[in-house]
């Protein structure tokens, strides 16, 4: 969190990339803001700032119409604090509190609830229970402005217990009623089974070339990739999903169909992770510019981005069996084939580690994760230590550093891994921290090295 006076200069400046690092909150109007917000500068004696939407809340504020805070991308603080916080705030915006509530959410980070709750108001100004009803709200109003469902089946879907809670907390937090919301649903969008959604990201960012990444490492009948879209089947806490991404002018277009729409958050974020939205590429573009050997390369692709993944335990398995190479796909392939969810579209979900961990010709190295990761042994969600995951899968029988530093990026979303051994590599690298992941991209595209 910025310093006051440094907070009020960036919100003067209307400067988008803080939008979600800090929010703008008005005493006159009982409003906050994104500090980008068109509206007219407010006297810095009448301003407020927060470390989170809730925390705004909390004190009273309503989210501002005009420039919709909710909708901003999350802050890249955490994709490199990774801490208890920021791991926190991944599995709340997954849902994880909805699912298992609070006592569920310190479990998993072991921690006690009262503990956690201490450090979440410490670092984000808002408990557990404020921060996911934040989560609830924007929820509903995806679901009021993109769909056709009642207004009680979306109140449950979005995870509140009661339609009064419902009414309540959209009317604190959007200062409406949920009829109004409605209201604002674009003209051919109202569909039953779709949902349509607009991703928000930090410009720059190249599309072109996360669609390419993911189409070449695309697995048949799980995925369909091209230059302009990504299509695959997601598994998620309440059943199937399938998503479909696009480019936009502005944003990520996003088009949901769900088994269950109380899957929305966690399918959300999840293709947020993909697609790495909520990065900070001028932060990093002028960390790494400052190297003359990536210099050029980030001129010719300011944005670049590294591409993560919609289900950790996947993407392990994914790195194991080499999804680098056209020999690793194929196996791949038969592996959906054989083990994964049959779907109406596409063809199949990806198979269950319960699938996997004593079926018949899987590679040994792939049911001794799929048994770890049942037993306990080995945690693959938001809530992973990224060191402990990696001493926990190098333990296993024939998985390669290699495999574990390709899971740590992109499954555990390390901003920092350093994909080579080269000697005169790993000495140059030191200069790129943290963003040794983004430094590999690069060098990558260009065949500078991997």
């Amino acid at each position: 969190m910025l310093a006051d006076e440094d907070a009020y200069a960036v919100l003067r400046s209307r400067d988008g990339r803080f939008d979600g690092r800090f929010f703008v909150a008005v005493v006159t109007t009982r409003v906050y803001c994104r500090p980008s917000c068109p509206a007219a500068l407010p006297k810095r004696e009448n301003v407020r700032f927060y470390p989170s939407a809730a925390a705004a809340q909390e004190a009273g504020f309503r989210a501002c119409k005009r420039c919709r805070p909710d909708a901003v991308p999350g802050s890249p603080e955490w994709n490199v604090r990774a801490d208890v916080t920021g791991r926190a705030m991944q599995l709340i915006a997954d849902g994880l509190v909805d699912r298992e509530g609070v006592t569920g959410l310190a479990a998993r980070l072991g921690y006690s609830e009262r503990q956690l709750r201490r450090r979440l108001v410490t670092d984000l100004g808002a408990g557990p229970q404020a921060l996911a009803r934040t989560q609830r709200a924007a929820n509903a109003r995806t679901l009021l402005e993109t769909t056709d469902l009642p207004a009680g089946e979306i109140a449950f879907a979005a995870g509140f217990s009661t339609i009064r809670q419902f009414n309540d907390t959209i009317l604190r937090v959007y200062g409406t009623t949920p009829t109004a919301l409605r209201r604002n649903r674009p003209a051919g969008r109202r569909t039953h089974g779709t949902l349509h959604l607009r991703l928000a990201y930090r410009p720059p960012l190249d599309l072109t070339d996360l669609f390419r990444y993911l189409a070449e490492r695309a697995i048949p009948g799980l995925e369909e990739a091209g230059d302009d879209f990504y299509r695959r089947a997601l598994t998620l806490p309440h059943g199937l999903g399938i998503v479909t991404l696009r480019p936009g002018p502005s944003h990520v277009s996003c088009e949901l169909r769900l088994d269950s729409m109380k899957d929305l958050p966690a399918a959300v974020r999840r293709c947020r992770r993909l697609l790495d939205l909520d990065a900070d590429p001028r932060d990093i573009d002028d960390h790494l510019g400052g190297d003359p050997l990536l210099a050029p390369l980030i001129a010719t692709a300011p944005g670049r981005r590294v591409p993560g993944h919609v289900d950790a335990a996947e993407m392990a398995v994914r790195a194991i069996m080499n999804e680098e190479t056209s020999a690793g796909r194929a196996l791949l392939a038969q592996l959906v084939q054989r083990h994964g969810t049959p779907l109406p579209a596409l063809t199949h979900a990806f198979p269950a580690m319960e699938a996997l961990a004593g079926a018949d010709a899987v590679p040994a190295p792939v049911s001794a994760l799929a048994r770890a990761v049942l037993a306990g042994k080995v945690q693959l969600g938001p809530e992973s230590d990224r060191d402990q995951v990696e001493r926990e899968l190098l333990a296993l029988p024939g998985v390669t550093a290699d495999a574990v530093a390709r899971i740590r990026m992109r499954a555990l979303g390390d901003p920092d891994v350093l994909l080579t051994t080269d000697p005169a590599v790993e000495a140059r690298a030191r200069r790129w921290r943290p963003w040794r992941s983004y430094a590999m991209r690069h060098l990558r595209a260009a065949s500078t090295i991997i």
